[in-house]
């Protein structure tokens, strides 16, 4: 099921590992294991997952319901979503047996405020982001001491460096799909029978927000349809630190 969270009461902090440390010790191991020992190192109530819910995404929460299905998991429902993205949510919550996925949604004055024509995306896409993604998120994180996310180093970028375990503010963040190639991710799609994203046949190969996402092109990057035409290759939310 599907839970819609405003705001929810931060949990008492925790002494964490160095992330450097994590790392080393988490050099070679398995997405499973690295998820596993996140959770290990925090706690499920300290530990969450955030996840787009787009192309790629049911691999990593297929491997992280194979280590425990009740993580929570943060969704950022952005208002600009393309209906296909919020049925594949429901559909991999079924699938997966996922027993806490959170819709978190902008704050409603904040949208007021600054974006009442709905047209911030085309104008000041980085604000757009700011306020749709990246606050949203932060207060998502409150309660949790260290995130998952499924980032990997074949998107390259600013993405091609990660390290498997950093610091984000505060708290930790788990890469566990860093050094997965794409076959990897392919491996995972066709041993446990799972769905794809109903707009990837349409040539969608990375899926955000409606107004900012475009089909690809052969040879084309996976991630070439967004924000197409902009430098902007980041919605933020990996790029700024979360308080």
């Amino acid at each position: 099921m599907s839970v819609t969270v405003s705001e929810l009461a931060p949990s008492s902090p925790i002494a964490l590992p160095p992330a450097a440390e994590l790392a080393r010790q988490l050099r070679g191991a398995s997405p499973a294991e690295i998820i596993a020992a996140a959770l290990k190192t925090v706690g499920r109530e300290q530990l969450a997952l955030v996840s787009s819910f787009g192309t790629e995404s049911a691999a990593l929460l297929k491997v992280m319901a194979d280590v425990d299905p009740a993580i929570p998991v943060i969704f950022l429902d952005t208002g600009w979503l393309f209906e296909e993205t919020l049925a594949y949510r429901d559909t991999l919550i079924a699938t997966l047996g996922l027993r806490d996925v959170r819709s978190i949604k902008p704050l409603e004055e904040t949208l007021s405020r600054e974006d009442p024509d709905r047209d911030l995306w085309f104008s000041n896409p980085d604000a757009c982001c700011r306020i749709r993604k990246v606050e949203p998120l932060a207060r998502a994180l409150k309660p949790f001491s260290a995130w998952i996310n499924g980032r990997k180093r074949f998107q390259g970028g600013a993405r091609a460096e990660i390290p498997v375990v950093e610091e984000d503010g505060a708290r930790l963040k788990f890469n566990p799909f860093a050094d997965v190639s794409r076959e990897d991710i392919d491996a995972i799609y066709a041993r446990a029978k799972l769905p794809q994203h109903p707009l990837q046949a349409s040539g969608f190969l990375s899926v955000g927000c409606m107004p900012c996402t475009s089909r690809t092109s052969e040879g084309e990057d996976a991630r070439a349809g967004r924000w197409r035409g902009r430098a902007k290759t980041e919605c933020g939310i990996h790029t700024m630190k979360i308080s």
